[in-house]
């Protein structure tokens, strides 16, 4: 190989990876490496707080509040 084959070769390379790396940039800057998968896993790694409790609950299901022993409606 002659001299400036070898300086052409290694220019292109040099372009190439240049190139590459922009490239790269890019796709970093304009969030293409986003994880798409990890969100909706994240509800399994966590751990779960105490259960809400419904508003109103008077421990029936009709949604009349709870009466104790005696009380009259």
């Amino acid at each position: 190989m002659t001299v400036g084959a070898t300086v052409l070769l290694i220019a292109v390379s040099l372009a190439l990876g240049a190139a590459a790396w922009l490239l790269f940039l890019w796709a970093v800057k304009s969030d293409q490496y986003d994880d798409v998968e990890r969100p909706k896993h994240r509800m399994l790694d966590e751990e779960p707080g105490p259960a809400p409790k419904p508003p109103g609950a008077g421990g029936k299901l009709t949604g009349e509040p709870s009466r104790k022993e005696g009380d009259e409606r």
